[in-house]
């Protein structure tokens, strides 16, 4: 069976859905599973508002499996007509500086985003410039004869302009996810390393979880936010709501003559409607990094081997060839699989198991879910918490 190719560079208006959870008290014991971009954040932020907090992982934060296991992820605000994204993602800006101080690594880069229009009206952008004028993110309209100018390495004829928006980037993903949970244990967290599975669900609640290396853990509240594993861990709940796909991410290497020329360029996103190239210049000088969006082939997350589908990469290779004229011949790197953790509509999962009240999903990241992590994490917390409704 395949799987819808959505695209999430702007999702359904409606974002997740809360009002069935049950509050957490400050003293109770919670335990999260998944130590990914939505766990570990939601966590650290828990444990910030005095709550004790079990983290549990089956192969450690940032782990190659996981979809947070990559270099780098881009971070932007834009998204269509939807500002709650938006304002999150504002919120994430001010919290990824915040916590860059605190671990004493740097984690953003401020890069911009440019994104590359075919058509007059491009409603996933132009729909978004109202938030970013209230939020005095103003993006900069581009002709294609402005385009030229700054970036002449990209073949604009096709273009009929471009937005650049100079407050995002990108993040380091890998090196993000672990000093989150390195946080975590050092403000007092406790983290396992072992795989998870749900204990046996009576009078309304789980009575415990299961660990692979033999403990039971009880709490009063568990969070499952296992990214990608969060439908095979729930399949008669989750198994319609959340779908892996199997994206494919590419590091080309770049010409000695122009390396630099591609190195400086912002992330950028390719509007076409349908594949959303994207990709991700310089970033520890791993290689000019290029992301496909449209929807791949199911995929296991922990038994799936990370092989490239030749016909992903011939189509990616003509796209490059394309609108990076000097990248035509570029040697191929490396690559990347990022396992998408689908939700039916691209929304991020907020909810309670239908039948174990004491379940919380945490999910949905739909290929756009890291670089909102603190914010969500904070907002989850304050959600469950009851300081915010």
């Amino acid at each position: 069976m395949a799987s819808p190719n959505i695209n999430t560079f702007a999702p359904a208006q409606n974002p997740f859905h809360n009002k069935d959870i049950a509050k957490i008290n400050a003293s109770s014991p919670i335990v999260v599973i998944g130590a990914g971009a939505f766990g570990g954040w939601t966590a650290l932020y828990l444990l910030r508002l005095g709550c004790k907090v079990t983290l549990v992982d089956a192969w450690g934060p940032g782990n190659a499996r996981s979809s947070s296991g990559d270099e780098t992820r881009v971070i932007r605000s834009t998204y269509g007509n939807n500002q709650f994204y938006f304002d999150l993602n504002v919120r994430a800006f001010s919290l990824w500086k915040e916590n860059e101080a605190i671990f004493k690594r740097k984690l953003f880069f401020n890069t911009g985003v440019l994104w590359l229009c075919y058509d007059e009206k491009t409603p996933i952008v132009d729909q978004s410039l109202p938030f970013a004028s209230q939020h005095n993110m103003p993006l900069e309209y581009l002709s294609t004869a402005e385009l030229k100018k700054r970036f002449p390495v990209i073949n604009s004829n096709d273009l009929h302009h471009a937005f650049f928006d100079p407050f995002g980037g990108y993040l380091k993903a890998r090196e993000a996810t672990q000093a989150v949970v390195e946080a975590f244990v050092k403000e007092g967290g406790t983290l396992i390393n072992a795989a998870a599975q749900p204990g046996r669900i009576t009078n309304g609640k789980i009575e415990n979880i299961k660990l692979s290396d033999g403990q039971s853990l009880y709490a009063d509240a568990y969070i499952f936010a296992c990214g990608a594993w969060l439908g095979k861990m729930f399949p008669e709940v989750l198994a319609q709501t959340i779908t892996c796909t199997k994206q494919e991410v590419y590091y080309f290497g770049t010409p000695q003559t122009s390396a630099k020329a591609f190195d400086d360029l912002p992330v950028w996103i390719d509007v076409d409607g349908k594949d959303f190239y994207y990709g991700i210049p310089g970033n520890a000088n791993r290689g000019f990094k290029i992301g496909v969006d449209i929807r791949g082939e199911i995929f296991d997350p922990s038994n799936g081997e990370r092989i490239i589908n030749q016909e992903v990469l011939s189509k990616a290779r003509n796209f490059i060839a394309h609108r990076f004229p000097l990248l035509k011949n570029a040697p191929l790197l490396e690559n990347r699989v990022c396992p998408y953790e689908n939700s039916v509509d691209g929304n991020f999962i907020l909810e309670a198991h239908p039948n174990a009240s004491n379940v919380i999903f945490l999910g949905g990241g739909s290929g756009h879910g890291f670089k909102h992590g603190p914010a969500l994490g904070e907002l989850v917390a304050q959600i469950l918490m009851s300081t915010v409704s």
